[in-house]
């Protein structure tokens, strides 16, 4: 039963995070998942030093505010300072983080924000996160619940603005031409992000939560041209990865969130040579078999 629910946990933040992953990776703002895990330290310590409490609810809120801020940030700087998207991040949650630092050492330096905290999530302890009610009554792992409700947000986001989202990364301008508002849809899709990687962070960590959000996304963006069969195989991908990374990790013995970024990785390796349109095993065959025949 442990397996199931870490499976499927894994299954639910990798689809969320991959289909958001997408918009990402054609947008070439990819990294912003990574940005936001460094940059919501701050979030974190604030919400400590207001609350006085390590509970999980409260350092996400925390956590979600300046993940949303990260977002406004990293556009700010890109569009009032001509600074390069990959700059604005950089710059943004280098900041950010130093910041989180300097708070912990000035005002949290003897308490451990550590445990518990949405950095350092790890996907083998879903199993023992139970909610339990008042009653005693066991509802199973509480981070399913907390990826179920995410998973079902993403998805009515997606379906629900998918023409718009579609247009402001592929053609901005002619978005703004038939009156929908990129600067809008640009920020929805940033608290989207900020929302899914925060909530996620607690139940995968970090790391995973970031290899999930860029790996699938770029392996179907090499075996396929057309935008909805991106998403899908990216859906799939999700779930090879959680299946297959789990197993990987019992067969080693080993981390599961390692094991499922790796499997992450190798896919993409394997796209990058065998896919039949980008890949560079067959882009050279073809080149091969151009030059002989010519």
């Amino acid at each position: 039963m442990d397996a199931i629910y870490i499976i499927s946990a894994g299954t639910l933040v990798a689809i969320s995070c991959g289909l958001l992953g997408c918009f990402l990776v054609l947008r070439k703002m990819a990294m912003v998942g990574d940005a936001i895990s460094h940059a919501v330290l701050p979030g974190i310590v604030i919400a400590f030093l207001i609350s006085g409490s390590r509970d999980s609810i409260i350092m996400l809120l925390g956590a979600g505010v300046i993940g949303i801020l990260t977002t406004v940030l990293i556009e700010f700087f890109h569009k009032k300072g001509n600074l390069q998207t990959d700059a604005s991040i950089g710059v943004t949650f280098t900041w950010l983080f130093a910041l989180g630092v300097i708070l912990i050492s000035v005002f949290a330096n003897e308490v451990d924000l550590d445990q518990d905290c949405v950095l350092h999530g790890e996907i083998a302890y879903i199993p023992l996160d139970l909610w339990i009610t008042d009653s005693g009554l066991i509802l199973g792992p509480r981070v399913l619940y907390v990826s179920g409700f995410v998973f079902i947000l993403i998805i009515l986001f997606i379906t629900l603005g998918y023409k718009e989202l579609y247009l402001t990364t592929f053609d901005p301008a002619f978005a703004t031409a038939i009156g929908i508002s990129t600067v809008l849809w640009h920020y929805l899709l940033m608290a989207a992000v900020s929302l899914t990687t925060v909530a996620s962070f607690e139940s995968v960590g970090a790391i995973l939560v970031v290899a999930l959000m860029i790996a699938p996304p770029a392996t179907a963006y090499l075996l396929t041209e057309s935008f909805p069969k991106m998403l899908l195989i990216t859906a799939i991908l999700g779930v090879i990865i959680s299946v297959a990374g789990y197993f990987l990790a019992a067969y080693l013995d080993g981390s599961i969130a390692g094991a499922m970024s790796s499997v992450a990785g190798l896919l993409f390796v394997l796209a990058f040579l065998f896919s039949p349109s980008e890949g560079i095993v067959f882009s050279k065959a073809q080149h091969k078999e151009i030059k002989t025949n010519g």
